[in-house]
């Protein structure tokens, strides 16, 4: 029988997001400006009274913000804390605002700007969100509100929704005074209070139902849809960004994060029931811990490099494994442009005596980047867009790389290493980890660089012979050096660490930051998170690392069936004879092979049985059988 969906009209403050807008905007602003715990005080005071209805929506608004100097970019910091932190059930239940986007509005007496970039996340077109905006000054400070939109005065969602005209039922889903006022005034059918967040008794009386999480709406309204069963563990190991986690929640995992990483075994044991492991570089992923991992899926390597991973192992149990090639890449290029031009205007030991109340003004050996030959090790993704970049500083570009890549700009291949050290007043590395990298830069070649020069490593540790590189350093054959990585790193942040280039002049030590930006680990955290749901709710495996690469579409009506197996002739054909055996009939079928295994994703109309499974599983050669649907 077909269901007659509703209208739902959400609130945003304290029921999508777990806050109060201006509330946690004055906690931001707390340390800006003078009183500010008593300032904070009174605006939370003035958000309770309006949400209870002791006072007018829009007194209470004027208020609070004349309380407040904001601007711009102080939305911008709270509008990225709101994303990463909705209502659990809210966020859990995120196909639940795609899959009724039509139906879904948002009318809020909050701010368009918060409001925003939170129904994109969800899936609700923009054009439903009606919500009041700011008024800015030509240097982005706020300073008011726009008086002509409903919302900023009294009974204004009511107001709001009755322009809005809506034909068939209208559920308002909110926890104050002015959400219940909709029903009130006659425009809404139900009014149900949302307490998940926070529970206020005198507006509960009020509602004809109390929804303690968004879950508790589905069967009141008698929908067609099921809120996720949160059966299947995600671990995040390193820190990852808050948005992987919230990512992973919102498609049903059970997701632990972790800041550090974890001795191999105590991992061992972690393992035992993860579905998702999600690591960065100093998390090491061995065959052992492989065999201890029977549930695991996929491994999300939140960094561009891989070589933490044994994927030779990974792919012989069908673990799919994601890195983020791309997401990190511009943080690494400006720490590596910014580096250049601090070594060759020396700005590290200025800093240090001017800190030490030792002026010295003077240009001794201190040079513009402009005219200076900068000599790229590795032109990849990185290596390349610092070609850009530096040219646009005036340099002039040279690179070696043991593959042929098309230049960018003016850049000039050479081929060889020797030659490049000879030729460059600077060289910046940007390779990978593989074994044949370990000392490229070494006792050897060292000397080949050209006097004067000055030495970049934001790539791995392994890859400069530091001993070398401190002797040529105090030798003053090369007049400075920025090391980002080390051949031995700590596991976790804190004092003691030692190097042989500490305490060297004009040598920038910084600990493992070339990616370490909010922008790039909010990107990787993003592209991994997405990569690896892909991968578990329809079995796409683009940008796997180690993987056949197949793209797939979302489907509904079907049920879609996973075989990966050694790749030998011949197991397409005895799949394919198991389904006919069976009767089922296939709606699309989709196979992708590499030289060690295939992989073939069939969809199928019917109900399946377990016999089915059990043939799929007994082919020969089989390495794991998926139902996804």
């Amino acid at each position: 029988m077909a269901v007659n969906i509703p209208n739902f009209i959400f609130d945003f403050d304290s029921t999508i997001v777990p806050f109060e807008t201006l509330d946690e905007l004055a906690k931001i602003l707390i340390h800006e400006q003078p009183n500010s715990e008593s300032i904070v005080q009174e605006i939370q005071g003035l958000t309770a009274k309006a949400m209870e209805g002791s006072l007018s929506f829009h007194e209470s608004l004027k208020q609070r913000l004349a309380l407040l100097k904001p601007n711009r970019a102080h939305l911008t910091q709270l509008s990225t804390y709101f994303l990463q932190n909705m209502t659990a059930s809210i966020l859990r239940n995120k196909k639940f605002f795609q899959t009724y986007a039509e139906h879904i509005y948002i009318i809020s007496g909050g701010f368009i700007e918060m409001i925003h970039p939170i129904a994109k996340n969800l899936g609700i077109p923009l054009s439903h969100c009606y919500a009041n905006r700011f008024i800015y000054d030509y240097e982005g400070n706020i300073i008011g509100i726009d008086e002509q939109n409903l919302l900023a005065h009294d009974q204004g969602k009511a107001n709001q929704l009755k322009q809005l005209k809506l034909s068939g039922r209208v559920i308002v889903i909110g926890d104050g005074y002015t959400d219940y006022e909709i029903k009130a005034q006659g425009i809404a059918d139900s009014f149900f209070c949302f307490t998940e967040v926070i529970h206020r008794e005198k507006i509960a009386q009020y509602a004809d139902a109390i929804i303690p999480e968004l879950d508790s709406l589905f069967e009141l309204c008698g929908l067609p849809y099921s809120s996720p069963q949160i059966t299947k563990k995600a671990l995040l190991l390193e820190n990852i960004h808050p948005f992987a986690k919230n990512i992973l929640e919102a498609q049903g995992f059970l997701v632990e994060s972790l800041k550090t990483s974890l001795p191999e075994e105590i991992l061992q044991t972690k393992l035992k029931d993860i579905s998702l492991l999600g690591i960065r570089s100093k998390t090491k992923i061995s065959s052992t811990l492989i065999q201890h991992a029977p549930q695991l899926e996929s491994i999300g390597a939140f960094c561009i490099g891989t070589n933490q991973i044994d994927l030779t192992a990974c792919k012989q149990k069908a673990i799919a494994v994601f890195n983020a090639p791309f997401s990190n890449t511009r943080s690494v290029v400006e720490l590596a442009m910014g580096e250049i031009i601090i070594l060759l205007r020396k700005i590290i030991d200025a800093n240090f005596a001017l800190h030490k109340g030792n002026w010295q003004k003077k240009a001794d050996n201190c040079f513009e980047v402009r005219g200076k030959t900068l000599g790229i090790i590795g032109y990849g993704k990185i290596g390349s867009q610092l070609s850009v970049l530096a040219e646009a500083h005036g340099m002039q570009v040279i690179y070696y790389d043991i593959e042929e890549k098309l230049p960018l700009g003016n850049a000039k291949p050479i081929d060889t290493l020797e030659k490049l050290l000879k030729l460059s007043d600077v060289i910046s590395i940007h390779v990978d980890g593989r074994k044949e990298n370990k000392h490229l830069i070494h006792a050897g070649n060292i000397q080949l660089i050209k006097k004067g020069a000055y030495l970049i490593n934001l790539a791995r540790g392994h890859i400069i012979d530091i001993d070398a590189l401190v002797n040529v350093l105090k030798s003053g054959h090369l007049h400075g050096a920025a090391i980002d990585v080390f051949p031995e790193e700590p596991d976790e942040n804190g004092p003691n660490f030692i190097t042989a280039l500490q305490g060297i002049p004009n040598v920038i030590l910084t600990p493992h930051i070339g990616g370490s930006t909010l922008e790039a680990q909010q990107n990787i955290a993003e592209f991994v998170a997405h990569r690896l749901n892909e991968y578990i709710e329809r079995g796409s495996t683009l940008h796997s690392v180690n993987m056949p690469q197949l793209q797939l579409p979302s489907i509904s009506g079907y049920h879609r069936v996973i075989h990966i197996h050694k790749n030998t002739p011949g197991i397409l054909a005895q799949i394919n004879a198991i389904f006919a055996q069976h009767s089922v009939n296939i709606e699309g079928q989709y196979l992708k092979t590499d030289e060690s295994i295939g992989y073939v994703i069939t969809d199928v109309t019917q109900d399946y049985d377990g016999n089915i499974l059990t043939a799929l599983q007994n082919i020969k050669h089989t390495l794991k059988v998926r139902i996804l649907y």
